[in-house]
């Protein structure tokens, strides 16, 4: 039996009661059923808006998934056992400058010049990536 179901219950039971509410007795229960049809009111109001919430939160967590999948996604060319990956064109590639610590992001082109200056605080920062597998495929342009 639900909380409303019971208060309803307990209504009808004050009801076939014939409680004399002009008395104080009969004004106090009677306000107390009321009370507690309001409160299962508003309990039933939060359930509906939290059955709301919970389907829009699953709604925007798959579209977070599938953006998720379009802008991480993995490159395979590179198929050798290492956990390498080529450099794509089109990604970006985040740095964090160790002087000013500002989020910097970096395209392919950029990675492979070996360094850039920090455009926030003028630190030169340079990278150097390396795979550590033999394979032929993993080697870098400088």
């Amino acid at each position: 039996m639900t909380i409303s179901e019971k208060v309803a219950y307990i209504k009808g039971l004050a009801e076939g009661m014939n409680l004399d509410t002009e008395k104080n007795e009969g004004k106090l229960l009677s306000a107390i059923i009321d009370a507690l049809a309001e409160i299962c009111d508003e309990i039933d109001a939060l359930d509906d808006a939290q059955i709301e919430l919970a389907e829009q939160l699953d709604a925007v967590d798959e579209d977070l998934s599938a953006l998720e999948d379009i802008i991480y996604e993995d490159d395979e060319d590179c198929s050798c056992d290492c956990d390498c990956e080529d450099y794509d064109d089109d990604e970006l590639y985040e740095v964090t400058c160790p002087k000013c610590n500002d989020t910097i992001y970096i395209d392919a082109e950029m990675l492979e010049e070996g360094g850039i200056d920090c455009p926030n605080c003028g630190t030169d920062l340079e990278f150097d990536f390396d795979c550590n597998c033999d394979c032929d495929e993993c080697d870098i342009d400088d």
